[in-house]
C-alpha cells in the first residue's frame, strides 16, 4: 500500500523519516495496532544505502518462542524433530540490508538476550550449529505497547530497549490525522469499489469516528461497504452501525451553519427566484426564512433527495434532515417535498 502523506503531521513525520534513512542506526517504531508501523518501516528501507539488498521481516508474536528463535538464528539438519534439511535465519537472509522485527514487546526474555548479543556485533551459532555466523543488518523494531513500562515490571531488557530505540518514531493514530481519512479511503475503495463513491455525508461520518483499530479497520470498512453497498455512491446508511452512531450523536458542527449561511448569500442565483429573495434580504427578512426557502427549492430541484440536497448546500444530511424536521414541526409544511426521498 502507498503511502498517504496529506495531513501534516504525517508529512512531518516522512520528511523525519527520510533523514533517519540515510543513517545506519536501529530505530523503534510506536504507535497502536493497525496505524502504519510498517509502513514506515519500509519507508526507512527505501530510502536507506541499503535499499537494494535484501528487506525481512518477523512478527515476534505469531510465532511460539522456539520457532521464533529458528527465523532468526536458522538451524542445522537434526537440530530438532523435523528438521531434515538445515535452513538459514533471517538475519543471514538480510545480510547487507534491514530487517523488520514487529510487535518486538512480545518477544520472550531468553531470546531478548540472544538478540542483543547479535545487535552488539556477536557471531551466533544457528540452531544444533558449530560454525559462527556474521551478519551485517540494519535492525528497525516496531511495537504498539510501552516498551518503557515493561522496562519497569522487568518484562522487556533495558539494555536491549536502549539497543534497539536508538531513534524513535512515533506513528500517530488515524484519529489525530483526520485530514488523511478521505484520500486513504478513497485509495482502498479505487482498490476493492470498482468506480463507487462516498457520498459527502458519508466521509463526513467516516472522519468524525475514532477509528480504534486505525488504517486496517478503515481497509476493513472500506472493503465491506464497497460488496455490500447497493448504490454506486456509498451513504451514511451504508457504513457500520458504530461510525452511523457516532456521526448521530455529535453536536451541531459549527462549520455547517457557517456553510449553510454561505450557501444563502452565495447561492441565490442558483435558484428560480433569487432576485426576490435578495429583496427580501435588503428588506430585512429573517435568516431563518431564508434558509428555508433556500432548502425547499434546493429539494425540489433534487426531487426530494436530501442526499444530492445536501451536498448541493454544502451541508451534511444530518444537518439537513434536522432543519426539515424542525420545519415540519413548525408546521411549514415540507412533506411534500421530501416526499421523493429514496
Amino acid at each position: 500500500m502507498p503511502a498517504v502523506l496529506c495531513s501534516r503531521t504525517i508529512r512531518e513525520l516522512y520528511s523525519k523519516v527520510e533523514r533517519i534513512a540515510r543513517s545506519n542506526v536501529a530505530v523503534l517504531i510506536c504507535g497502536e495496532s493497525g496505524s502504519g508501523k510498517e509502513l514506515v518501516a519500509r519507508a526507512i528501507h527505501h530510502y536507506s544505502k541499503r535499499s537494494t539488498k535484501a528487506w525481512v521481516d518477523l512478527n515476534c508474536a505469531a510465532l511460539p518462542e522456539h520457532l521464533v528463535e529458528s527465523e532468526l538464528f536458522g538451524f542445522e539438519r537434526g537440530a530438532f524433530s523435523g528438521a531434515d534439511v538445515g535452513k538459514p535465519g533471517l538475519f543471514e537472509m538480510a545480510n547487507g540490508g534491514t530487517i523488520f522485527l514487529d510487535e518486538i514487546g512480545d518477544l520472550e526474555l531468553r531470546l531478548q538476550t540472544k538478540l542483543l548479543r547479535v545487535l552488539d556485533g556477536v557471531a551466533y551459532f544457528r540452531l544444533g550449529g558449530t560454525k559462527k555466523v556474521e551478519s551485517d543488518v540494519r535492525i528497525v523494531a516496531a511495537t504498539n505497547r510501552d516498551l518503557e513500562e515493561l522496562v519497569r515490571t522487568g518484562k522487556f531488557r533495558q539494555d536491549l530497549y536502549h539497543r534497539l530505540a536508538q531513534l524513535c518514531v512515533t506513528v500517530p493514530p488515524l484519529r489525530e490525522r483526520i485530514e488523511d481519512i478521505g484520500p486513504i479511503a478513497n485509495l482502498f475503495l479505487g482498490q476493492h469499489g470498482d468506480g463507487r463513491s462516498f457520498t459527502v455525508d458519508a466521509m463526513q461520518a467516516m472522519e468524525a469516528y475514532s477509528w480504534p483499530g486505525n488504517v486496517r479497520e478503515l481497509r476493513n470498512v472500506v472493503m465491506q461497504c464497497s460488496l455490500l453497498a447497493n448504490e454506486d455512491e456509498i451513504c451514511t446508511l451504508d457504513l457500520p452501525e458504530a461510525i452511523q452512531d457516532t456521526y448521530a450523536n455529535l453536536p451541531q458542527a459549527e462549520s455547517d451553519l457557517k456553510r449553510l449561511y454561505s450557501a444563502v448569500n452565495e447561492g441565490l442565483s442558483e435558484i428560480e427566484d433569487g432576485a426576490g429573495l435578495r429583496r427580501s434580504l435588503q428588506n430585512g427578512a429573517m435568516l431563518h426564512d431564508m434558509e428555508k426557502h433556500l432548502i425547499l427549492q434546493v429539494l425540489q430541484r433534487t426531487a426530494g433527495h436530501q442526499e444530492r440536497a445536501a451536498l448541493l448546500l454544502g451541508i451534511s444530511r444530518r444537518t439537513l434532515s434536522r432543519k426539515l424536521k424542525q420545519y415540519e414541526e413548525s408546521a411549514y409544511g415540507v412533506a411534500t417535498v421530501v416526499g421523493g426521498e429514496e
